[in-house]
């Protein structure tokens, strides 16, 4: 985030949030933070102290989301939310020069007192970090542990020196979008960048688990080769067995070369077969006959594991070339399946629930030619959300009332057209328990940012980013 977006930031912040008090906090990951301010379109202040990308905006998300998306308070939320509970927000300052915004509280505790405090959000590279100060200066409490001069709790704050404060390369022009805030640009983008990164996880996660597999069978093929190399050509253990019987009266002995009459050869030649020293000619053939049956079982064991081998390959190279195909396609369905180790195969009772499950959709084509999707059940809304519908169809909800999820599908990428929907979210209304309401507020986003919390019932579900639009529930003249 460079310094020009930073101060658009700031403005923007100092417009929704002075005079707001301090709220709830979230604790979305070890760096990340989102604050209730109580604003109006369930928007939260969101900051990132992450070294690699800092960053700081307001987000749009609800609550209910956000309690199932955070986890444990960290010592430092657990210290704000001691210390800034109900305090009132006066000023948002940017230190000259410097990627660091000041929050100025103030706070009237149980006694009728006044309190001053100042969170400092350090977006600094490696040494970004949040600071809560007294009315001092002095620093009370750190985000993450940093070092250097007014870096160290009990210092009086400064900010870091320039060589561990990088200048970063950033071109924020290219994130900010036409018709859109600073905050809705930049949280469209790093929702979008972070969907491409697990996105990417989940591509490398199949390829490096299919690659496994084929690596697997490959050196299994290759050892089973050099294992039937070891035991030799049975019919020539048999062969040399056999002369020996044959020429047990007419041999003739060199050291451990036995020379004998070759009779399967017109020409009746003469060939030396090399044995042990001290063996007979009786024990050489035996022995001769055992390798002969080792070599026999093993050649007919390994080329039935070869078989199979060859087989498993090529279904795994299909697979491979599959694989590709989706992530050409941004197939992220397909690609959690493989990843999820899907290797046995479904019982006839599974495969029966699926269909079953699959079949609880009604089915809509919108003015435009876009299909349209609706679950009937609760399990027919997960099927459909998370087995039937693909990245980047569109997905709808009614706000705030149970009701059907509704999948537009959307083959061809393309930019859904405005009447497609408007007409959807109709659908998506009148099938909730909103429908007889004269309007009703339906949230809709790519299915990519639909999540299913670990362990929700069947048809719960939270949404990283989404929009609404308000319409009248019924069904249009499709």
């Amino acid at each position: 985030m460079n310094a020009l977006t930073l101060e658009k930031i700031r403005d923007e912040l100092e417009t929704a949030l002075v005079g707001r008090k301090f709220g709830k906090i979230f604790q979305m990951s070890r760096f990340e933070l989102a604050i209730d301010f109580r604003l109006t379109d369930s928007k939260y202040l969101f900051i990132s102290i992450e070294p690699a990308n800092p960053r700081i905006y307001l987000i749009r998300r609800r609550l209910r989301d956000l309690d199932k998306m955070s986890a444990n308070p960290s010592a430092f939320a657990v210290f704000l939310r001691k210390r800034l509970s109900g305090a009132t927000l006066q000023n948002i300052a940017r230190l000259a020069g410097e990627r660091i915004l000041s929050f100025d509280f103030s706070v009237i505790d149980e006694l009728g007192e006044t309190h001053r405090y100042a969170l400092e959000t350090q977006l600094t590279g490696r040494s970004a970090n949040m600071f809560l100060l007294d009315t001092k200066g002095f620093i009370l409490e750190t985000s993450r542990e940093t070092f250097g001069e007014g870096q160290i709790t009990g210092d009086r704050y400064s900010p870091p020196i320039r060589g561990e404060n990088r200048k970063e390369k950033s071109d924020d022009s290219k994130i900010l979008l036409a018709g859109q805030s600073v905050s809705e640009s930049l949280d469209i983008f790093y929702l979008e960048r972070d969907a491409e990164k697990r996105f990417g996880t989940l591509a490398n996660s199949a390829q490096s688990k299919l690659k496994q597999e084929i690596s697997k069978r490959e050196v299994l093929t290759r050892k089973l080769n050099e294992d039937l190399a070891r035991h030799g050509d049975a019919g020539k253990w048999k062969r040399l067995g056999d002369l020996l019987l044959a020429n047990v009266a007419n041999a003739r002995r060199d050291g451990n070369l036995i020379y004998v009459t070759d009779y399967y050869d017109e020409n009746l030649a003469e060939i030396a077969v090399e044995v042990e020293k001290d063996t007979s000619i009786t024990e050489a053939a035996e022995r001769f006959f055992r390798r002969y049956t080792k070599a026999r079982n093993a050649g007919e064991e390994i080329a039935k594991r070869l078989k199979i081998l060859e087989t498993e390959l090529a279904k795994l190279n299909q697979k491979k070339q599959r694989i590709e195909e989706a992530i050409a396609v941004k197939d992220e369905d397909y690609l959690r399946e493989i990843s999820a180790d899907r290797s046995r195969k479904p019982s006839e009772t599974s495969r029966s629930k699926h269909a079953e499950a699959g079949s609880g959709a009604r089915s809509f084509i919108s003015s435009d030619g876009f299909e349209i999707l609706v679950g009937k059940k609760a399990k027919d809304n997960d099927f459909l959300t998370f087995r039937t519908a693909k990245s980047l169809d569109l997905w709808m909800h009614a706000a705030d009332y149970p009701g059907s999820h509704v999948v537009v599908r959307n083959p061809n990428r393309k930019e859904i057209p405005q009447k497609t929907l408007l007409e959807s979210a109709q659908i998506a209304a009148f099938y909730s328990q909103a429908k007889s309401q004269a309007k009703v507020a339906v949230h809709y986003t790519q299915k990519k940012f639909v999540n299913k919390p670990k362990g929700a019932a069947a048809g719960l579900v939270s949404l990283a980013s989404f929009k609404t639009i308000l319409v009248e529930p019924k069904i249009p003249d499709l």
